[in-house]
């Protein structure tokens, strides 16, 4: 499950964390856009729940200095010993520029160049080195975790996607269809042992389509526009069906764009319907080749009216395999 709920303070997620632990949940993973920060909520999850694993998917690879990514990551994987995984991403424009003052430049580069000087670092190995897009000179970590963390790369196209299967110990994929899944996984080529694949998936557990579709429109349009993710888009061949979207996007039409969507995009992208059969939708996904899927709960009507008592039903109902001893 991705961390925190929204709607739900961070220190009220001790009770949400342990439900989630006995729905059968195993894994925590994080993103950092423009809430939290990657590693409070996992923080917090290390000390609550000593048997889940926690993750970052991801943390991007711009907006802190190699060494405190470093440091965070190894005090992270102090505090959950090896239940801890990393993920590192280029992240967008937006989040890097315009929210955090910072030239987004030479992505792929940048991204090779903070997974290597971190598989050396995470490992207490003294870093001195020039890289292409940065220097980093005579960095050791006075606290190198004594499980060192795995490094996983989001990855959308295939240069992406074959620097994660050449030097990191994972991939994560976010914004694609189960059916998508081939065809990024044909370009990792043959992995190695302990390689992972995760995968965040949108779920939006209401049988109410008319809003699942209209919030999964509004965040289809507002992601798939990024440019990273709009080529990802062409190379998955949706050219057509998200033309239209771009052009009205482009033109300034917000909400043209949104409305351009297609219903048979947003049901690919946005898992709806019952809790059931959302869990059904996510295990396509591991049927595809995931190992690692994750949801990423949408707000819907019924947590909205029902608020933590209807929290505290749905969450069992999406565990799918049922509860933990």
């Amino acid at each position: 499950m991705t961390v925190p709920l929204s709607g739900i303070p961070l220190a009220d997620h001790a009770p949400v964390y342990a439900a989630l632990d006995r729905a059968g949940f195993t894994d925590l993973w994080s993103s950092e856009v423009a809430g939290t920060d990657a590693f409070t909520p996992l923080a917090l999850a290390a000390a609550w729940q000593p048997r889940l694993r926690l993750g970052t998917a991801i943390t991007p690879v711009f907006t802190r200095g190699p060494g405190l990514l470093a440091m965070s990551a190894a005090a992270l994987a102090e505090a959950a010993p090896g239940r801890f995984a990393l993920g590192i991403g280029a992240s967008s424009p937006v989040l890097v520029q315009d929210w955090n003052a910072a030239r987004f430049e030479e992505p792929y580069q940048r991204t090779r160049d903070v997974l290597r000087f971190l598989r050396a670092a995470l490992c207490g190995e003294t870093v001195d080195e020039v890289y292409d897009t940065f220097t980093v000179r005579r960095f050791t970590l006075e606290r190198p975790p004594a499980v060192p963390p795995p490094v996983l790369l989001a990855a959308l196209r295939p240069g992406m996607l074959r620097l994660a299967a050449a030097e990191a110990d994972g991939v994560i994929l976010n914004w694609l269809a189960a059916d998508d899944v081939p065809t990024a996984l044909a370009e990792l080529g043959e992995r190695r042992p302990g390689f992972e694949v995760v995968a965040r998936i949108f779920v939006c557990p209401t049988e109410d389509a008319a809003h699942a579709r209209t919030l999964g429109r509004r965040l289809i349009a507002g992601y798939l526009t990024v440019p990273a993710y709009a080529a990802f888009h062409r190379w998955l061949g949706r050219d057509a069906l998200l033309g239209p979207m771009w052009q009205a996007w482009a033109a300034g039409d917000r909400r043209g764009a949104a409305a351009a969507v297609p219903d048979e995009v947003v049901d690919a992208l946005v898992l709806h319907g019952s809790p059931e059969h959302c869990v059904a939708q996510v295990r396509r996904y591991a049927d595809q080749g995931v190992d690692v899927p994750v949801l990423a709960l949408l707000p819907t009507p019924e947590l909205a009216a029902g608020g933590a008592a209807a929290l505290a039903a749905l969450i069992p109902r999406l565990g799918g395999e049922g509860s933990r001893p």
